[in-house]
């Protein structure tokens, strides 16, 4: 065997393996990473499909309008901007309770009946984030599987992204796309009871709180505030052997909304019994909704509410664009982490520390 032969057979010899990019060879043929292109839309195609009632392009206009990329959002405000003059024409209720009251089930029947009477449903359906991972389960569509599926009814589930009251930040400009593709009914489902609950209450017509049987144990953890924002509170569940004990629980919440100032001028909140289960009391909670309409309507506190409400979303939007701008300056995160160090070595006082993060921002 030749030396070079007994050379390459030594446990030092490493074998010419096959061409790779990895080995440094061939960089040349390498792609390059490339900015990515701005994202191009037909917005007029938009514009009709979603005002024929398409619930593919509504479900894209809402991710753009949801999307924290900038050409996305941009994209977004200019289909809602079109689609403005053909909103405002559903009712919008809200809708809390606490935790098994069973929401998605009452939705998901109450949507299945006012759909059988022709009426077009949409469910804005908010899942909580969680505070470690920011992820959301996103289950709605598949606890209102059978509302999913029928043609005239539209779920979105979104995330609350850490939003206070339990609702998405952009679910406003949401609610106002499913107006525009024609929903006459829209709900939306928050998180549960909060002490933000304001929040849904300020960007819907109607508020009902759902309710369990045993107001007396019930109360204890539910605070008087969240019941005064209330149009109606339905004890859910009145249904098999809890009927009795559910019936008594709106006597006694009958009681209880004698003495708290109602959540809407010239309003009596009503307690109504219902079974999401059997579907009934479901056409009495649809009467009082219509009731509240006409009579808001007639004296223009239905009206004027809603102009109230654009307001403080006006005021609320530009908080939140004080904030995103504020720590999206490399400066102010500079300060803030030489600030922080300050604090927690006790050096500063936390009002202190706030002056000159301020004030540090006159400067500039």
């Amino acid at each position: 065997m030749a030396e070079t032969d007994k050379t390459n057979q030594s446990a030092l010899h490493v074998m010419s393996g096959i061409k790779s990019q990895h080995d440094g060879i061939g960089t040349a043929s390498v792609k390059k990473f490339s900015k990515r292109k701005p994202l191009v839309i037909d917005q007029e195609e938009y514009i009709c499909e979603i005002r024929k009632g398409s619930r593919l392009h509504l479900a894209k206009a809402i991710t753009f309008i949801e999307s924290t990329v900038t050409d996305q959002q941009t994209i977004g405000q200019q289909l809602l901007k079109s689609l403005l003059p053909f909103t405002g024409s559903s009712i919008r209720i809200g809708i809390t309770g606490v935790p098994g009251a069973g929401k998605s089930t009452f939705i998901e029947s109450f949507g299945k009946m006012l759909v059988d009477k022709g009426f077009k449903v949409a469910v804005l359906a908010i899942d909580p984030s969680s505070s470690v991972t920011g992820g959301s389960i996103l289950g709605d569509k598949t606890r209102m599987e059978e509302l999913a599926k029928h043609p005239n009814a539209f779920i979105r589930p979104s995330p609350s992204a850490g939003t206070l009251g339990g609702v998405h930040k952009k679910s406003r400009e949401t609610m106002l796309l499913c107006e525009a593709a024609g929903y006459d009914v829209i709900f939306v489902e928050t998180v549960g009871v909060g002490q933000s609950e304001t929040i849904v209450r300020g960007m819907v017509d109607f508020f009902l709180l759902l309710a369990l049987t045993g107001a007396g144990d019930e109360l204890q953890g539910m605070k008087k505030g969240i019941m005064e924002l209330a149009d109606a509170i339905i004890v859910n569940k009145t249904d098999g052997t809890n009927e009795k004990l559910a019936k008594k629980t709106v006597a006694e919440y009958k009681q209880i909304l004698h003495f708290l100032a109602p959540s809407t001028p010239n309003w009596i909140t009503p307690a109504l019994a219902v079974s999401s289960l059997y579907k009934t009391g479901l056409n009495a909670v649809w009467e009082t909704i219509l009731q509240f309409q006409s009579k808001m309507m007639s004296n223009q506190v239905w009206q004027n509410r809603r102009k109230d409400q654009t307001i403080d979303w006006f005021k609320t939007m530009i908080v939140n664009k004080l904030y995103d701008d504020f720590f999206s300056s490399m400066e102010k995160k500079q300060s803030m982490k030489q600030l922080e160090q300050l604090v927690r070595e006790e050096k500063v006082t936390v009002s202190q520390a706030v002056e000159e993060l301020f004030s540090s921002n006159s400067k500039e």
